[in-house]
């Protein structure tokens, strides 16, 4: 036997499909606006902690890599919290964003750390270079590459603060 659609289901149907269409106030996507919204904040609190270490304002610092907090790990971290908030910790989606935060953060206190670190110490070596070598004119290598483990970890506290506030506020 056939079964006929009723006006009831098809009026719950249209308000099901039109309120999935239509433009929400927050996006739909929490983990990806949890990300943009940690790494921008993490950006910004850079001119603070800049103020307080070198007591000085530098505008700068909000597009620079390096410094405190890690822009870096609070993206990746949001990301994974926010799916991991979301979907929960056992689908595939939860387990890229985990090590993808793991790959990144191990990047960030190690292997761009030390490029910087040899950065500064090549800047310093040609800095003490006679005028008539080669290199003494050379522009400077940027050294602020990388982060301490302090600075990863303040980054993702910051990225799981802001999921967990994301999603107490969806």
């Amino acid at each position: 036997m056939d079964e006929v659609m009723r006006a009831a289901d098809a009026v719950a149907l249209t308000k099901t499909t039109s309120s999935e269409l239509s433009p929400a106030i927050m996006p739909a996507n929490l983990p990806l606006l949890s990300a943009f919204l940690a790494c921008s904040l993490a950006q910004f609190l850079k001119l603070f902690t800049t103020w307080y270490k070198e007591k000085r304002w530098d505008s700068k610092r909000m597009l620079d890599s390096g410094g405190m907090p890690s822009s870096h790990s609070a993206t990746v971290m949001a990301l994974t919290v926010a799916i991991g908030l979301q979907e929960g910790t056992s689908g595939p989606a939860f387990a890229i964003a985990f090590v993808l935060a793991c790959v990144v953060m191990y990047d960030a206190s190690g292997v761009r750390l030390h490029a910087g670190q040899q950065a500064e110490l090549l800047n310093q070596i040609v800095c003490e270079l006679p005028p008539e070598h080669p290199l003494s004119n050379a522009r400077p290598l940027r050294d602020s590459l990388g982060h301490t483990p302090l600075q990863v970890v303040a980054g993702a506290v910051l990225g799981c603060l802001v999921a967990y506030l994301m999603r107490s506020t969806n």
